[in-house]
């Protein structure tokens, strides 16, 4: 995946430190995940991978993952004290740490998330600059970076699904950033994430779940 970096990218945003990569990256790919999912976990389970494997405590890479999946930005002072917030949210959660995992980009973090009966498993990357990439949810390839409005659409794969949703989406007047679409196998499950650059409304997004062919939709707007 190309990528294009400003002049802010390559100074950092304005967080919580030590660093742009362990700490604003991370908290966003926690917020990334907790809108996802709808809520803050009740648990989570945390593996931090290669370089994030060797480093997180001292980076302070913990906190800046519960920060994030608690819906604290960036620069929240909060951050410094997540464990005790997470204590007071009630939410559990476990690290763990990999750190030979040759496929995945060096700052990668798998997060399996529950809310009720609902459980996720987003795999993030922290990529730099408080730049990130959502590489895979729930097994599918995303390729998402939180700083859009952005639609994932679980669907059966039949024929003309893509251009039937883009066409509504148009008509919306929302112009998409970027789409990629996974699927499971030939006529299974397919999943499209579509990055867009402006909000849709709310009665689009109640149209396409209206649709006997979509079994989920999830709509998340920009992370700071």
């Amino acid at each position: 995946m190309s990528e294009r970096s400003s002049i802010f990218d390559m100074i950092g945003p304005v967080m919580i430190g030590p660093s742009s990569s362990h700490t604003a990256g991370v908290d966003k790919i926690g917020n990334v995940a907790r809108k996802i999912l709808g809520d803050t976990p009740d648990r989570a389970e945390i593996i931090f991978y290669n370089s994030f494997a060797r480093t997180y405590e001292g980076h302070g890479s913990d906190k800046a993952i519960l920060a994030g999946l608690l819906g604290f930005p960036p620069d929240d002072e909060r951050i410094r004290q997540a464990f005790e917030h997470a204590a007071a949210h009630k939410m559990e959660y476990v690290f763990k740490s990999i750190g030979n995992a040759s496929t995945l980009h060096p700052n990668s973090i798998r997060l399996n998330l529950t809310k009720g009966d609902t459980t996720i498993e987003v795999l993030g990357e922290s990529l730099g600059g408080g730049v990130i990439n959502i590489k895979e949810v729930d097994g599918f390839t995303a390729n998402i970076s939180g700083q859009t409005f952005t639609l994932i659409i679980k669907a059966e794969d039949k024929k003309g699904t893509i251009a039937f949703i883009a066409e509504v989406i148009g008509h919306d007047d929302c112009n998409i950033a970027t789409m990629t679409v996974s699927r499971k196998g030939k006529n299974d499950l397919a999943c499209q994430f579509i990055e867009m650059d402006s909000p849709i409304s709310d009665i689009t997004v109640t149209y396409l779940r209206s649709l006997s062919w979509v079994n989920q939709i999830t709509y998340i707007t920009p992370t700071s």
